[in-house]
């Protein structure tokens, strides 16, 4: 099976292809804030660094910047990302996820991303760090399996 048939890692439920693949690609824009931030999620799992320092805003960059990327990509493993809301004001909007990643037994990334658009391109802009959120043994895992998170990351 190829990856482009493959449920896309942002957790969306949809085909990669049908869903990051095409921003990957620069096939097209992401047309919301939140949208950007699944891509860029996804891009950090299946290691497209190129793609996520285009999707940086440009006055953040660092000279180093396409290292760093690279170095997180390659020292993490990505288990899930659940979005927890998502607030957009014309060119302006704020992302709060959690990216879970492996930890004995895992991490969280709990963060309130910025986001900007600019001549109609969504750009990751920078982030507050936010404490870790608490998991319901009841709801669904987090890495998208299917089943109770007590029966899979939480065990």
């Amino acid at each position: 099976m190829n990856q482009r048939s493959l449920t896309c890692p942002c957790l969306s439920g949809k085909p990669y292809a049908n869903c990051c693949e095409p921003l990957h690609q620069a096939n097209h824009g992401a047309n919301t804030a939140e949208s950007l931030m699944r891509s860029r999620y996804s891009a950090f799992c299946l290691g497209h660094a190129n793609y996520l320092l285009t999707t940086l805003h440009p006055s953040k960059r660092r000279p180093d910047e396409l290292k760093q990327i690279e170095a997180t990509i390659n020292s993490t493993t990505w288990l899930g990302l659940k979005i927890l809301d998502h607030k957009q004001a014309n060119d302006l909007a704020e992302v709060e996820f959690v990216a879970f990643y492996k930890d004995a037994p895992f991490g969280q990334l709990h963060e309130r991303s910025r986001f900007t658009r600019e001549a109609g391109q969504w750009f990751y802009h920078d982030g507050v760090f936010m404490p870790d959120i608490k998991l319901g043994r009841n709801e669904p895992c987090f890495c998208g399996s299917g089943t109770k998170f007590k029966h899979c990351h939480g065990n």
